[in-house]
């Protein structure tokens, strides 16, 4: 057979497994692949809370403990990028088992960093394999669910992050108000990543590939029989035999994308989207705990369980969110869902900044509590609607690419995040530092407002789109 007719019988039984209802087992590797979010929830947020723990045994300078922050941002968006187009390649399978035995080995490795220099670098190395397992881990995604759940499945992912900073929260504080040496406390904690991604490679070793992956690389009977499995589809539609299809470009992933004025718009979004929402958290809600301590809520007799306490209220709340997230799509759909998301993030992030302005310029009194209460309100106003607006992002960028391309269009969504990540994690000291806490703050409202306009006037509504494949061939045939 020629390219052109293996082709359209692949895209024929894209299309039929695209417009599938689910089975239990499509159910069951959706949360396995989402779940990858509470590794990296812990390993992102647990080191907010030793971060203070390192210095005082490493004594880095400012620039160095701002990379042992960010590090593992920059890592990951790298590996969102290679992930993907390597996924794509390779199959969905092989790179989520190399990704967790390389987090494991790294997760470990970190515990017995010897200076800050070795400490940087790990969780650099530690960021490749969590990138590419989140690129990887959307595709599968919307490739073994049906339409619908998939959407929602993959805007959970924020009520997953909220779950697992909650998690690493209680965990440190615990470790903290026993009394244990704080040298030893920050490498435990930073270690104990490694038993819930042990945990998940086991659990996801007898999952299948995902039949559109393999269909992308000319493996029609496993495709078959995976798709029975999934889908309770054979295929009939495909021949009993394997087959040679050509190799994807990540050229022809932006062709493609580019050509159609839907996908287009949406994949515009979606990075924009995955930059403010990523900026967004990482410049204020990563160093929440250290605005707190700054702004006196919670900080009695030198201690930090006091805010530690608080801080887990404002994320317990922001999993809520992160909950109802998925629920809401039904409803308002994902260009509500982001309005309101962005939208909400601004308030709370404006309120945070004269809440912040107000306490420095009133340090005491009971203007200053009141300033206190309501900095706190402000800050889970944000990250309400933080999780609103950070739930969809990925999704829309993985549901508007054709199938041959959805970890590569993970892959690059996802970098965006991390890129974003990276620099609020770095910049958002150095910006308080020349314009102070609220100025700082105000700027990083200026990115959920870009967010709220690009829903508003980017994004068409994507609930419940579908690829359409046959399109595809044409497109780069005319560029």
């Amino acid at each position: 057979m020629d390219q052109a007719t293996i082709r359209r019988m692949s895209d024929e039984a894209t299309e039929v497994l695209l417009n599938k209802p689910g089975t239990v087992s499509s159910t069951r590797g959706g949360w396995m692949m989402i779940s990858t979010i509470l590794i990296e929830a812990w390993d992102l947020y647990a080191i907010a809370f030793v971060l203070v723990f390192i210095k005082a045994e490493y004594h880095p300078s400012n620039g160095e403990l701002g990379l042992v922050a960010a590090a593992v941002q920059g890592g990951a968006l790298i590996g969102a990028l290679i992930g993907g187009w390597v996924a794509d390649r390779w199959g969905r399978k092989k790179v989520f088992i190399l990704t967790m035995v390389l987090f494991i080995i790294l997760a470990i490795a970190q515990g017995f960093s010897q200076n800050i220099t070795d400490l940087i670098i790990i969780r650099f190395l530690i960021g490749i394999p969590l990138g590419s397992d989140i690129s990887n881990g959307y595709a599968y995604i919307m490739e073994s669910m049906p339409k619908g759940r998939r959407e929602e499945m993959g805007s959970r992912w924020q009520f997953m992050f909220g779950a697992g900073e909650v998690f690493s929260i209680i965990v440190v504080t615990i470790m903290y108000a026993t009394g244990i040496s704080h040298g030893i406390l920050w490498r435990v904690a930073l270690s104990l990543g490694a038993i819930p991604a042990l945990i998940l490679l086991v659990s996801r070793l007898k999952l299948p590939e995902t039949p559109l992956s393999l269909l992308q690389r000319g493996k029609f009977i496993e495709a078959k029989r995976v798709s029975t499995e999934l889908f309770a589809d054979d295929l009939a539609m495909l021949p009993n035999e394997d087959v040679h299809i050509e190799k994807v470009k990540v050229g022809d992933f932006l062709k493609v994308i580019w050509r159609d004025p839907i996908k287009k718009r949406a994949t515009i979004f979606g990075w924009i989207s995955n930059a403010a929402q990523g900026a967004e958290f990482t410049a204020w809600g990563f160093y929440l705990p250290y605005i707190l301590v700054i702004a006196g809520v919670g900080v009695a007799n030198a201690s930090m369980i006091g805010t530690n306490i608080v801080t887990a209220g404002i994320f317990l709340l922001a999993t809520l969110s992160g909950w109802v997230a998925p629920l809401m799509l039904k409803r308002i759909g994902h260009k509500g869902l982001s309005m309101w998301g962005f939208g909400l993030a601004f308030l709370g992030l404006m309120l945070g900044a004269l809440s912040l302005w107000r306490i420095d310029v009133s340090p005491t009194g009971l203007g200053h509590s009141l300033w206190q209460v309501l900095l706190v309100a402000g800050a889970c106003i944000l990250m309400w609607g933080h999780y609103w607006d950070a739930s969809n992002g990925m999704t829309i960028t993985s549901m508007a690419a054709p199938a041959r391309f959805k970890a590569t269009a993970s892959g690059f969504g996802y970098m965006f995040v991390k890129g974003a990540a990276f620099f609020g994690a770095f910049a958002f000291p150095v910006m308080s530092g020349h314009w102070g806490k609220a100025g700082a703050t105000m700027a990083v409202g200026i990115l959920s407002l870009i967010g709220f306009l690009s829903a508003k006037f980017i994004l068409p509504e994507m609930f419940n789109y579908v690829e359409k494949e046959e399109d595809i061939e044409a497109a780069l045939e005319s560029v």
